[in-house]
Order: C-alpha cells, then sequence, then structure tokens
C-alpha cells in the first residue's frame, strides 16, 4: 500500500514527461550561457567560434597601423639580439621624424640596462615623444614557487574603470626607463587549449591598474576620450583581419631609410618581432603559430574601431541563445509526438543548421555568447527526447494494433498514431454512420448442409461483408454469427462517413450476389444480405469491464440501423437506408419507400435505398 501511494505521488504523470524533458533541455541551453567561463569553457564553444572567426577574416589592409619587425633579415644585417640600446633609440627617432609616425609602443621588455647613452634617449623619449614601453605581468602559475619580480614596474592608471586581471609578479624595465609617461602590458593568459583568445587590457598588482600596450598607446596618441571597460578588463580582440592585413616592414629597412616615409605617416606603429629565434610566438584562433606582435596589432585595430564607432555593436547574444533553446524545445514537445523518429532528427538536425547560421552572425556582436550551448540543447532532446517518444509512440502502435487490428483498416490505424491522442480508444460524442448486415434466412440454408459445408458458407459470407467494410475504412464492430455490425466516422471523425458507408453497402451487395451465383451454378438455394444504413451521433469507445472490453458505439442511431436491417425483410430492396444517412451523403442517389413506425420509435421513420447507378447517372 505503501509503494502504490509512492508510485502515485512521486513518479510523474505521463503527460508531464515530455514537457519535463522539454525544461531540461532549455535549462541546459540557459546554463551554458552562464556558467561557462574562460578556464572552463563549455563544450566545444571557442572552437566552434575559431571557425567563424576564420570564415569572416579579412586580409583588407590595416591602413592607420604599422609593425615594424626585428625579423631574420634584420638580426642578419645589423646584428644578433639583443641590440644595443642606442639602435633602439635610432629606430624610435626615425619613426617619429623621418616616417612621421603618431607613435611608436615596444613591444619589448627590457629589464638589465645596457649603454648608458641609449638608455638615456629611450627614457627621454619616453618621458617627452609619444612612445610606450612594454612590460609583462605574471597572471597566476602554481607551479612556480616564487613569483616573477624583475625590474621597476611604470604606467599605473585609472583612465578607464576596469577592474583589472589580479597578477602575481612581473618583468618590467630597469629603474632608468620607469619615469616613462605610458608603459603597457605584453603579458597574456592564454586559454586552457594553449590558444590567445582574449587579452587583459587592464591588470591589477597591488591595489594599482596598468593598461595593456595597445590600450597605452592609445591614450599616449589618440587624444580623445579614454575607452571605458567593463569587469576586469579581459577582452576578446575582433580577429577581424588576418595578419597578411597588416603592413610590415623591417627593422632594418626604417633604420637604413629604404622604404617610403610616407607609407608609415600618420600611423601608430608597434615594434616587435616575428623572428623564430626570439621566440615570440602564439596560437591565435586564426592560426596554430603567429607572431605575438600580430596579437598587439589585432587588439590596436580592434581598439580604434572601438573608438571611432566603427567595432560591433554589442546584441544580447546570451538571450538570442536562449530564446532560440526555448522554441526548439516547443518545436520537440509539440512536434515530436506527431512525427516519426526519422523526422524528429530531421527537424533538429534544421534546428542546429539554422542556429550555426545565426550564431555566426550573432557571435560578432556577442562576446559573452556560447555558440554552442542551442547544440548541446539539441543533442540532449536526441538523446532523450527522440528516444522517449520513438518508445511511446511504439507502446500506443502495440496497444492501438492489439485493439483494432481485428477491426479497423489499416489506414485509419495509421491515421490514429499520428492523431497523437492522450487515449485515441477512450468514449467520445461522434456523429457515425452504422450499417448492419445478415443474410436471409441463414438457419434454413445451413441445416440442409453438411457442418464442413455450413461452416464454409459461414465463412464465404462474411468475407463478402468484411472485405467491403475494410476497404472503405471501417470500423468492425463485430460479427453476429451470420452477420456483422460496422460503422464510420470513429475512432477518427470522418468527414463522408455515410458515403462511405454507402459505398461498402453497395459493394457488399454486388459481392453476395456473385457468390449467390456461384452456388446457383452448384445447384444451391441464392443468397440474400438484409443491410440497414442510419447516421448520426453515438456515444464511440472502448467499453467493457476488466474482464473484457471491446470497442463499439452505442446510441440511438445505432439502434435504428438494426431496426432497418429487420425491416428489410418486407422490401425487395436489399439495403434500407434512414433520413440520417440520405441528409449527410454527397454522393448518392436514393428512392423513398415511404415511412414506417419502427419498433421503439414514437414516431414514423422514413426508409430509403439506393438508386440503380444508371439512374444515379
Amino acid at each position: 500500500m505503501i509503494f502504490s501511494a509512492f508510485r502515485r505521488y512521486a513518479l510523474p504523470s505521463p503527460a508531464l514527461i515530455p514537457i519535463g524533458i522539454a525544461l531540461l533541455a532549455v535549462l541546459l541551453g540557459v546554463g551554458a550561457q552562464w556558467l561557462s567561463t574562460p578556464s572552463a569553457p563549455f563544450f566545444a564553444d571557442e572552437w566552434l567560434r575559431d571557425r567563424f572567426l576564420r570564415l569572416a577574416v579579412s586580409s583588407a589592409p590595416e591602413p592607420r597601423v604599422l609593425v615594424v619587425d626585428i625579423d631574420e633579415a634584420s638580426t642578419a644585417a645589423l646584428g644578433p639580439w639583443p641590440w644595443p640600446r642606442a639602435r633602439l633609440a635610432d629606430l624610435v627617432e626615425q619613426l617619429l621624424t623621418t616616417y612621421a609616425a603618431r607613435g611608436v609602443a615596444l613591444d619589448i621588455v627590457l629589464p638589465d640596462a645596457a649603454d648608458r647613452d641609449g638608455d638615456t634617449r629611450l627614457s627621454l623619449l619616453a618621458q617627452h615623444a609619444p612612445v610606450v614601453l612594454g612590460q609583462a605581468f605574471d597572471y597566476f602559475h602554481p607551479d612556480r614557487p616564487e613569483a616573477l619580480q624583475a625590474g621597476q614596474l611604470a604606467g599605473a592608471t585609472t583612465l578607464h574603470g576596469a577592474v583589472g586581471v589580479p597578477a602575481s609578479g612581473y618583468i618590467a624595465n630597469h629603474a632608468g626607463l620607469a619615469q616613462a609617461s605610458h608603459v603597457g602590458n605584453i603579458g597574456y593568459i592564454p586559454d586552457p587549449d594553449g590558444i590567445l583568445r582574449r587579452l587583459p587590457l587592464m591588470t591589477r598588482y597591488k591595489g594599482r591598474g596598468y593598461p595593456a600596450l595597445s590600450l597605452a598607446l592609445l591614450d599616449c596618441c589618440s587624444g580623445g576620450k579614454p575607452l571605458q571597460l567593463a569587469g576586469n578588463g579581459v577582452q576578446r580582440p575582433a580577429w577581424r583581419r588576418d595578419w597578411s592585413a597588416y603592413t610590415v616592414v623591417s627593422a632594418a629597412d626604417i633604420l637604413q631609410q629604404a622604404i617610403v616615409p610616407s607609407s608609415a605617416s600618420g600611423r601608430l606603429v608597434l615594434i616587435g618581432s616575428s623572428s623564430l629565434s626570439l621566440g615570440d610566438r602564439v596560437a591565435t584562433p586564426l592560426a596554430s603559430d603567429r607572431p605575438g606582435l600580430g596579437v598587439q596589432a589585432t587588439m590596436l585595430s580592434s581598439l580604434l574601431d572601438q573608438q571611432a564607432g566603427l567595432g560591433p555593436a554589442l546584441w544580447p547574444g546570451r538571450w538570442i541563445a536562449c530564446l532560440f533553446t526555448a522554441a526548439t524545445a516547443y518545436a520537440a514537445w509539440f512536434a515530436f509526438p506527431r512525427l516519426t523518429a526519422a523526422a524528429s532528427v530531421t527537424l533538429l538536425g534544421a534546428s542546429c543548421a539554422g542556429w550555426l547560421l545565426l550564431a555566426y552572425l550573432v557571435a560578432p556582436h556577442a562576446p559573452a555568447l556560447v555558440t554552442t550551448g542551442p547544440l548541446a540543447s539539441n543533442l540532449f532532446l536526441l538523446a532523450v527526447a527522440v528516444p522517449y517518444h520513438w518508445q511511446t509512440s511504439q507502446s500506443r502502435s502495440r496497444h492501438l494494433l492489439g485493439t483494432l487490428r481485428q477491426y479497423v483498416a489499416r489506414e485509419v490505424v495509421e491515421q490514429l498514431l499520428r492523431a497523437d491522442l492522450r487515449d485515441p480508444l477512450a468514449p467520445r460524442l461522434l456523429d457515425v454512420t452504422t450499417l448492419i448486415a445478415d443474410m436471409e434466412g441463414y438457419t434454413t440454408q445451413v441445416e440442409a448442409l453438411p457442418l464442413d459445408e455450413a461452416a464454409q458458407l459461414t465463412r464465404d459470407f462474411l468475407d463478402c461483408l468484411t472485405g467491403p467494410v475494410i476497404a472503405q475504412q471501417g470500423t468492425l464492430d463485430k460479427y453476429t454469427g451470420d452477420g456483422l455490425v460496422a460503422f464510420w466516422g470513429a475512432p477518427l471523425p470522418q468527414r463522408q462517413h455515410a458515403d462511405l458507408a454507402l459505398d461498402a453497402a453497395r459493394a457488399i451487395v454486388q459481392r453476395v450476389q456473385a457468390l449467390s451465383a456461384s452456388r446457383l451454378g452448384n445447384g444451391r438455394p441464392p443468397l440474400r444480405v438484409r443491410i440497414g444504413i442510419e447516421s448520426g451521433a453515438a456515444m464511440a469507445g472502448d467499453f467493457g469491464s476488466s474482464f473484457r472490453s471491446i470497442y463499439t458505439a452505442v446510441g440511438d442511431s445505432v439502434n435504428t440501423a438494426s431496426r432497418l436491417e429487420q425491416v428489410a425483410r418486407d422490401f425487395p430492396h436489399d439495403v434500407i437506408i434512414g433520413p440520417g444517412t440520405v441528409q449527410r451523403a454527397s454522393r448518392h442517389s436514393f428512392l423513398a419507400l415511404g415511412s414506417r413506425l419502427l419498433r421503439g420509435k414514437e414516431k414514423p421513420t422514413e426508409l430509403y435505398t439506393l438508386a440503380p447507378l444508371e439512374v444515379a447517372a
């Protein structure tokens, strides 16, 4: 008793299970949007974003940025790295004077003093010219026993409002360069898979904030209002331009004035190295091996777009993903019970394709969007909802087939399965047409026959009755020894149920006449079928007791059809039709037979029969 109560109240109703599955799918999609973090990204989200970026990347030239590369050719021509500080000072001065650059940033850290004159020149340039020096922060490496602390930090600012990413250590320039007006961080935090997708635009160390190199260069040279950063200041570069989009010149060509000065005029310049021997190489969403200098150029280009109002407008990407997930879950809840498993899988495939297209459009405008959230929700529906509805459909099919396969045409059963009625066999009030038929003089016929011939006659006669009923999508109620009861319009409503019953009656008469002619040829007495047909409201459903049940129809129109079948013995016509059927039929013609007071009726009933086909034509 306790177990029964537990089952009653603890287990969900079958009707609630599909709703629960849909809600879980929505919760999965919503949770993905807010639980994913850079350190624990959700289900291949970054991988998919990388593919979107590669599809959309452009090689159109970036005219605002110049990259000066201390490449292999430069070290071959001017000597190996590290270069004398005086040479670096010459490089910066050439860019600012001969090439009229707007500003210069060094993607280089100089932690130790070298030649005094060169360091002094670099220090003065950093204090009085639009020059930004580099320094690198270290971001919490648990396996490192001691925090890095080299050189002297500089360039702290409160301009941008972001809290900043906390750092555990740093490598800064030597004290002789600590008076620089602008210093930018070139440190970064790769994702768990080693790919650099975000840059810390602000870093917090011992309560002070330090900008990234690209942000410091913008502050130094733009002269506009400082950009306001949100949260901790970590930002995705736009990755809109490939490395080939940037103008890259060799440092040796600048020092030797081997390029046209106008090529650098008015640009922001980044000095760094793509040389493999210097080891400044990183993996980015666009390629597995790119110079770190390219990341700084991409971030600078992104900030320039943002400052000029050219960056992608921000969209509520998370909410778009949630709405898409909810719409797919609702479609699954509504459609899966009405579809085959293959069609359900196709629907989910179409949803995935639609989301990939939408995510491709939305992702550049929504940095926080988890692109794979709706895909994970669809995968859940594929793994749970599709099998559940398939199993439910199979159970429903077995139940329906077990109950109706002896009574209903295959097409009707298939329609029942597609209709997704909660209980298709439950009693319902429907408009039906009932056909009742039997053999006239059955007892006399079989009494004169041996047992096996009597049985064969009964089988042959019932075949004549049953075939047309099933062919015209009727429901076989029961056999009555030498006859049957059938109806149309249940278990599924049929718009032409009266005409279908009349088609079946005409076919029954033809088949019985053919059987009778065959028997006459063998010296047997003729056969005659009597049919009564009437239409009207009836209660159709699975009736009975716990011991036995049957799908049948009960009502006044059913009783009238029975009376009409009995009345047929008084007419030369095989089919007697009631007024309800005549009123509902649209494809048949009738002959009026007058009226008669049927047993159990208070008023006379108008009687009709089918008009001969040549008359109807």
